[in-house]
């Protein structure tokens, strides 16, 4: 998966985050030692080859804080080696209007929600 920093766990975390992906998804993690709520858009690699995912926060504890749900400013670009409990969840999917915006955490993108269009989920759950 692209360095030998990535064991077991973490490919069963990334495995996991590419299925929530793909079928747009929410998650729940624990992250910094906060419980996150979470929708990730975007998996893959950062510069130096360490798993990244581009995720929307919608609800838990955010050490900077969350403005209310879709705001753009929440994006937030986390380390895959640093999300523990991860559980993908039936929670509606959630968005802002700037995922799409020019970003450089992720230099080499394994799977975008952008790619999967007719997996939305159905409007109203």
């Amino acid at each position: 998966m692209g360095g030998s920093a990535v064991g077991p766990l973490s490919e069963q975390t990334y495995a996991l985050i590419r299925t929530a992906v793909i079928g747009r998804r929410p998650i729940a993690a624990v992250y910094g030692g906060r419980p996150r709520l979470l929708c990730p858009h975007r998996l893959g690699w950062n510069g130096d080859g360490r798993p990244q995912v581009l995720c929307y926060p919608y609800g838990g504890a955010s050490e900077s804080g969350l403005l209310p749900s879709g705001a753009p400013e929440n994006w937030r670009c986390l380390a895959v080696e640093k999300l523990l409990e991860v559980a993908v969840l039936e929670d509606p999917w959630r968005t802002a209007p700037n995922h799409t915006r020019p970003q450089t955490w992720i230099a080499r993108v394994d799977v975008d929600a952008e790619d999967y269009p007719e997996r939305d989920p159905p409007k109203g759950q």
